[in-house]
C-alpha cells in the first residue's frame, strides 16, 4: 500500500512540475513573443488614415499624415472644376495620368472618385519638396494663364487642381493619389480602397 501511495504521490508531483514548467514557460516567452508585433505607432504609420470631411468648406483644403507624407483632401469648388474642363493641350505634361502614380479609379481628369472631392499626396515628384497651394486665378508671379493648383517654391514646378504637372517645369509626373474610399458621405478612409466602390 505505501508503495502503490509513493507512486500516486509521484505521478502528482511531475503533473503538477509539468504544468508549473510549461506555465513557466508560457510567462517566459510571452515578452519576447510580444516583441515581434509592430508597436502602436508602427501600426498607425502604414494604417489607413480616417479624414472627416463634413466641416470642410467648399475651397479649403485639409491636411493629414499617412505613412509618414502629407496628404491632402481639397473640397473644389465649381469654379475649380471649371478650370479643370478647359483645354489641356501642350500645358500638361500627363493630362491623362498615364505615366503618374494612382489608383485605376483617379486615372481620369479629376483624379478623384468624386469631383468636388481631390485627394493627393503633398510631396513634389521632383525632389520631394512640399509645393503650396495657389489657388488664386492669375496672380502676377504665376502669369495670366494661371488658373489655380500648387506651386512647389523649391524649383518651381507646377501643379493643376487634379495635381497634374505643368509641361517645361522639373516635376516629372502628377502628385500621387493614395488609395483610398469614401466611408459615408463625410468619411474618407486614406490608405485602404478596398470595399464598396464609392
Amino acid at each position: 500500500m505505501s508503495d502503490e501511495a509513493d507512486l500516486s504521490r509521484r505521478h502528482f508531483l511531475t503533473v503538477a512540475t509539468s504544468i508549473a514548467g510549461g506555465l513557466g514557460v508560457v510567462l517566459a516567452a510571452t515578452p519576447f513573443v510580444a516583441s515581434f508585433k509592430p508597436s502602436a505607432r508602427a501600426q498607425a504609420m502604414g494604417g489607413p488614415v480616417e479624414v472627416d470631411i463634413s466641416k470642410l468648406e467648399t475651397g479649403a483644403m485639409v491636411r493629414v499624415v499617412w505613412r509618414g507624407k502629407p496628404v491632402w483632401v481639397l473640397r473644389r469648388t465649381p469654379d475649380m472644376l471649371g478650370a479643370l474642363e478647359g483645354p489641356d493641350g501642350p500645358a500638361l505634361r500627363d493630362p491623362e495620368s498615364r505615366e503618374s502614380e494612382q489608383p485605376a479609379y483617379a486615372q481620369n481628369a479629376l483624379r478623384s472618385r468624386k469631383p468636388d472631392i481631390l485627394v493627393i499626396v503633398g510631396v513634389c515628384t521632383h525632389l520631394g519638396c512640399a509645393p503650396l497651394e495657389r489657388f488664386e486665378v492669375a496672380p502676377p508671379d504665376l502669369g495670366p494663364e494661371w488658373q489655380g493648383g500648387f506651386f512647389c517654391p523649391c524649383h518651381g514646378s507646377k501643379f493643376d487642381l487634379a495635381g497634374r504637372v505643368f509641361a517645361g517645369v522639373p516635376a516629372p509626373t502628377n502628385l500621387p493619389v493614395p488609395p483610398y474610399r469614401f466611408v459615408g458621405d463625410n468619411l474618407v478612409l486614406i490608405g485602404d480602397d478596398t470595399g464598396a466602390p464609392a
